[in-house]
């Protein structure tokens, strides 16, 4: 957004009588609680099986297997083939999409096939890098898992690579093309939370799952794992089954908290309020009790600076994420204004605005005579701070999801089909992702160097 007088933009609709007010899907009424049902309109096409996107799933795990679910969602997908390393999640493949499906442990003999014209990656994040280069050499469109690099350098070689081929290149933050963020960046745009000062960001968990320590089948052994192609270009080290099935909670192959959670907020950040991320970080935290092996932190707190642009004034953003929330677990996504705050989610926004008190109340009064107090009280009213617009537009106003939504995930890959099938514009392409996936890094880099971290959001690199 151009930035404009937010308060003047957002309050000229709340000067409105107040039926119309009551009527408008931007504007809060009175002090009251209000909830509004927000839409979107799906095209419905019928396509033949010569008209299908072939699609092919290289990382068949947890996030790999959903992905593929929200994908086939889609009118005209059709998935052809799998690849894994682990041939359990191959047979598992076949047991939800048929056994007519095409499976290797080698994602090259997928990058081979002419019938294939989309993949999707989900692999451990040392891999993104390698094989959505190869894939778009390949011809192919990809759809690659967040964070879109495990290292800052490997940036820049994708969006390359993608510009060279001219092929679609989604990265999988499945959020961003949700109700929640659309709805969200719409009220931002139009002020209604004024300039923004802060993000609070907070993901909680209480849960040996929640914390990556996901079971590993009975079946796992080096016989049906190819553990030296699952290493990579990763320092060698010696077959161990928590590294290929929990392989988050390793440096070597994943990027923490900061990859696995951060970059999602990012992504609805910068989409929401059209930045392009933050120029410093500093991150403290420890390894507090999920002592398995690991080598990241399972507890976290990030501060981020935002510099001032066209769109958003400067801010700072505060993420924290707790792997052992003796609560029970929980989050949030907040972003705080001068006039007010957004609660951002996939499938709602909360928007709040109060007034800002500005006339002195008995609290400070308290130190002057009576005369004396009836002299500032007067003259604080022929100020006319408190204006009949500013009360009117104060209160909570809830836009939420129907009950019969496809979610952002499918929302997320129909985007993607979409601008396939029309040669158009995603949502996330790769320099939105590296610049996403470049904020969350800095945590690690703080975190690990002890220091704050700066970095150039708009030539995505550090300083």
């Amino acid at each position: 957004m151009k930035k404009n007088n937010p308060r003047r933009s957002f309050l000229k609709k709340a000067s409105l009588t107040t039926a119309a007010i009551t009527a408008s899907p931007f504007i809060l009424t009175s002090q009251e609680d209000e909830k509004i049902l927000l839409s979107r309109k799906y095209d419905t096409l019928n396509y033949t099986a010569n008209d299908h996107i072939n699609l092919a799933l290289i990382g068949a795990g947890i996030q790999g297997i959903y992905d593929t679910k929200a994908a086939l969602g889609v009118q005209g997908v059709k998935l052809v083939a799998a690849c894994d390393l682990y041939l359990g999640r191959l047979d598992r493949a076949k047991e939800l999409w048929g056994d007519a499906i095409f499976v290797t442990q080698d994602y090259r003999k997928i990058l081979e096939r002419k019938d294939i014209d989309a993949v999707i990656i989900a692999t451990p994040d040392h891999w993104h890098q390698k094989i959505t280069i190869d894939a778009l050499n390949a011809g192919k469109h990809v759809y690659c898992e967040k964070p879109m690099v495990q290292k800052f350098e490997e940036g820049q070689a994708i969006i390359e690579a993608q510009r060279k081929s001219g092929k679609i290149c989604q990265v999988g933050s499945q959020g961003m093309s949700s109700l929640g963020n659309e709805k969200a960046k719409q009220l931002y745009e139009e002020g209604a939370i004024g300039d923004i000062v802060m993000l609070d960001m907070y993901n909680d968990r209480y849960s040996a799952e929640g914390a990556w320590q996901y079971p590993i089948p009975p079946d796992a052994n080096e016989t049906t794992i190819d553990y030296d192609t699952f290493l990579g270009t990763a320092p060698k080290v010696p077959y161990e089954l928590k590294r290929f099935f929990r392989w988050r909670n390793y440096q070597d192959y994943g990027t923490g908290v900061a990859g696995d959670l951060f970059v999602h907020a990012f992504s609805t950040l910068n989409h929401v309020i059209s930045s392009h991320g933050p120029n410093r970080a500093l991150a403290t935290g420890g390894l507090r009790y999920w002592k398995d092996g690991r080598d990241v932190p399972d507890v976290t707190i990030t501060l981020y600076d935002y510099p001032k642009t066209a769109t958003h004034a400067a801010f700072n953003a505060a993420f924290r994420i707790n792997f052992i929330a003796g609560n029970g677990g929980g989050g949030g996504f907040k972003l705080i204004g001068t006039e007010g705050e957004m609660e951002i989610g996939q499938n709602q926004v909360k928007l709040t605005r109060s007034k800002l008190g500005k006339i002195p109340s008995n609290y400070s009064l308290v130190a002057y005579t009576e005369e004396t107090q009836k002299i500032i009280r007067q003259g604080y009213a022929d100020k006319n701070l408190e204006s009949r617009a500013n009360n009117l537009s104060t209160g909570t106003t809830t836009w939420e999801a129907p009950n019969n939504y496809k979610g952002g995930h499918y929302d997320h890959f129909n985007n993607f089909f979409t601008a396939i099938r029309s040669n158009g514009q995603v949502v996330q392409d790769p320099t939105f992702g590296l610049r996403a996936a470049g904020a969350a890094l800095l945590a690690n880099e703080s975190y690990f160097k002890n220091k704050p971290i700066d970095w150039d959001p708009t030539k995505m690199k550090l300083i």
